[in-house]
């Protein structure tokens, strides 16, 4: 019976949810370690959203205002709804529904793709890393690095075709936005993108599949964790799920129709010497539906060496110290085990 598998033995939530029913969860999913009802609700309406096309605006008002408000996001949230980011809904939902598709595909077709690791190009896998993990988490994961090089499965059809469009549309808005930041600074518009490297920088396309949980107040799809990139871009499939940190409290993230969601990350708040903090994040569950979250995290050339941006440094001293992000990577990743922040790990004093 699936129910009796040990944790580790299950590689797919999505088949063990299906074949265990109602019944309860594995105890090693016991991973909720804050209580759900520490919920800010009111604090939901008050998530900052940024007009994309007002920041790539023409006019020199409109432009300075809608960097002024994501100044005001990043330093105050680390976190935004983007609205008329230009990325047509007809793309969203395909990305979407061939998102779905493949993690519909049957166990034995998708085990070419078993992850082998954090910088493995393609890896499908369940959990975080279950065999080094004490506790597990309730999800599935696609991971492909599609960004300095595209890489992504072969199946469904069409889902290569239409994930390289949106990575690159992705990428383009990250830029952007990044851009508007380090105006935000006080530095040149290219002034992030040249010192990172972002032009050859990592992009990964993470796609989350939640499936609906017997026990959704004992188990979490992600604990909560900071992303180790610049930006992260989210869309999902209408089922909440995703809460974030603000003022020690969790928000349940309610987003606008056909928006993007953005988080600050581990290597901006780094660049931006901790004016921008990199926000804590984390996904519950549910017992009815099942979410999908199409994550792009967008970060710097993994040979870059990255730091505070000089022209910060010119009036201020370091708070981090300057580290490859590869070597960053690989910290983070570890230090998620110890549910710690990869920045404790680069921090001065």
């Amino acid at each position: 019976m699936a129910s009796a598998a040990s944790p580790t033995e299950i590689t797919s939530i999505k088949a063990f949810a299906e074949s265990n029913g109602s019944s309860p969860i594995p105890s090693t999913y016991h991973s909720l370690t804050e209580p759900r009802d520490d919920v800010a609700d009111h604090l939901a309406c008050s998530i900052p959203v940024i007009d994309f096309s007002h920041l790539t605006s023409h006019d020199p008002q409109i432009h300075a205002s809608t960097v002024h408000q994501l100044a005001n996001a990043c330093a105050q949230w680390g976190f935004f709804l983007l609205t008329n980011h230009g990325i047509s809904e007809k793309l969203m939902e395909e990305v979407m529904e061939k998102s779905h598709e493949f993690h519909n595909l049957p166990l034995e077709e998708k085990e070419e793709f078993a992850d082998k690791g954090p910088l493995t190009a393609i890896r499908h896998g369940t959990s975080f890393h279950p065999q080094a993990e004490k506790l597990h988490y309730w999800r599935d994961y696609l991971k492909v690095i599609t960004l300095p090089q595209f890489n992504f499965p072969h199946k469904p059809p069409g889902y290569k075709e239409v994930a390289f469009e949106y990575s690159r549309k992705i990428r383009g808005v990250a830029r952007e936005l990044l851009k508007g930041i380090s105006e935000s600074l006080g530095l040149d518009a290219e002034s992030i993108i040249e010192s990172t490297g972002f032009d050859s920088g990592l992009q990964i396309f993470a796609v989350n599949l939640y499936p609906p949980c017997p026990e959704p107040d004992l188990a979490v799809g992600l604990p909560p964790h900071s992303d180790h990139g610049l930006l992260t871009l989210l869309t999902q499939n209408g089922i909440g799920g995703l809460q974030v940190k603000h003022t020690g409290k969790w928000v349940n993230v309610n987003p606008l129709p056909n928006c993007l969601i953005v988080n600050t990350g581990d290597q901006l708040e780094a660049v931006s010497n901790g004016r921008y903090k990199s926000v804590m994040h984390r996904a519950v569950l549910n017992n009815r539906d099942t979410r999908i979250s199409l994550v792009l995290v967008n970060g710097p050339d993994l040979d870059k060496e990255i730091g505070p941006a000089l022209g910060l440094l010119e009036k201020e001293d370091p708070l981090f110290k300057t580290m490859k992000y590869r070597d960053y990577f690989e910290i983070q990743q570890m230090t998620r085990f110890a549910y710690k922040s990869g920045l404790d790990e680069i921090r001065l004093n």
